[in-house]
């Protein structure tokens, strides 16, 4: 059918830390997030958000340190 496509679930091979963390971190587990296309994109989005803060205290720290 046209405008119809599948996403495919991910095959990851997770360890029992990794799904501490993934639940600890976003209160779900990998299988749940493996299936669920709009779950991912929401807790990617996070993650970024989290990289983004993470990067500007480590550039405000070093221009206190350098500057």
């Amino acid at each position: 059918m046209k405008g119809w496509f599948t996403i495919n679930t991910l095959d990851l091979n997770v360890t029992s830390e990794m799904e501490k963390a993934m639940q600890s971190s976003h209160g779900v587990g990998y299988s749940e997030y493996s299936r669920n296309l709009d779950l991912r994109i929401e807790v990617e989005k996070e993650r970024d958000r989290e990289h983004v803060k993470c990067n500007k205290m480590v550039q405000d720290l070093q221009r206190k340190i350098h500057g």
